[in-house]
């Protein structure tokens, strides 16, 4: 149930932005607002006392503003490639980084390595590359190769960096606590940005947006977390499931609301996303 929920969050996160678009709501505006009620509602979910103090002190606190710094980040890496090399090279990017995860949970937890499980895994990326690309795109990764690295590893090093602190530093009370701790670094440091770049004065449809925004977008993290904190997926199944559930559940939104066409290559990714999911599953 949490990996379905962390699913179903992730994936309205980018219809939300698909309706920024066709609002023409400033996206930075809603991002930095989406920063703060993210926070706020981690610290309304956590049950416990919050002070400043106790936060600062947490044994996975440097790690969450680690953390903080790099959403925002990879966030605006993200922008970047999509202007540069196109929206695909950005979503074959971010998602063909599950790979970073896997890798260290095989690695560092010894987790399992069957062959139908590796099977799995690889179908899982050849079916996120085959389901984002869009027929009329030309990919070229041989120009502009920076951003489109700096995407892959930044998103691979978020997702390896969550699952380490998650199983390391934090009690499974605290995960609350620990996601607001990350969004609020990051809206620190949007609203520096605002600053900068004298956009400061947030329109009305950009703080509603945010708001919505920052709610679904703590539950992707949350429930991710609570994912991970349970033990019937090992890590590297967990982030192959989820990463190849998001991009199924997002191509067939975009399909049904947006009225976005399929390719028969996307089609055939969306096959072996299927076969992918139940090699890995029932590993």
């Amino acid at each position: 149930m949490y990996l379905l929920c962390s699913i179903v969050c992730s994936t309205l996160i980018f219809v939300i932005f698909k309706l920024l678009q066709a609002y023409n709501i400033k996206t930075l505006q809603v991002i930095v607002v989406n920063y703060f009620f993210a926070c706020i509602t981690g610290l309304i979910t956590y049950g416990g006392n919050i002070t400043v103090n106790n936060t600062i002190k947490s044994p996975w606190f440097y790690g969450a503003v680690f953390l903080g710094f790099l959403f925002i980040s990879i966030f605006f890496v993200m922008a970047k490639t999509s202007q540069q090399n196109g929206v695909s090279v950005a979503s074959v990017a971010s998602k063909m980084s599950v790979i970073i995860p896997i890798i260290f949970g095989i690695y560092v937890y010894h987790e399992s390595t069957g062959l139908q499980k590796i099977i799995g895994i690889l179908l899982a990326l050849t079916a996120v590359y085959l389901t984002s690309i869009k027929s009329a795109s030309k990919i070229d990764f041989k120009k502009n190769l920076l951003f489109p690295i700096i995407l892959f590893f930044g998103s691979g090093i978020i997702d390896t960096s969550i699952k380490y602190l998650e199983t390391t530093y934090v009690p499974e009370n605290g995960i609350p606590l620990f996601s607001a701790t990350i969004f609020c670094i990051a809206a620190i440091i949007g609203v520096c940005t605002l600053v900068i770049k004298k956009e400061l004065l947030i329109t009305p449809r950009a703080f509603v947006s945010g708001i919505i925004l920052g709610i679904v977008n703590f539950g992707s993290i949350f429930f991710l977390l609570k994912a991970l904190d349970h033990e019937l997926f090992e890590s590297s199944t967990l982030f192959t499931i989820n990463h190849v559930g998001v991009v199924m559940l997002s191509t067939f939104t975009g399909l049904l609301f947006f009225k976005e066409n399929l390719s028969k290559t996307n089609w055939i990714g969306i096959v072996i996303a299927v076969i992918s999911i139940i090699l890995v599953t029932l590993t």
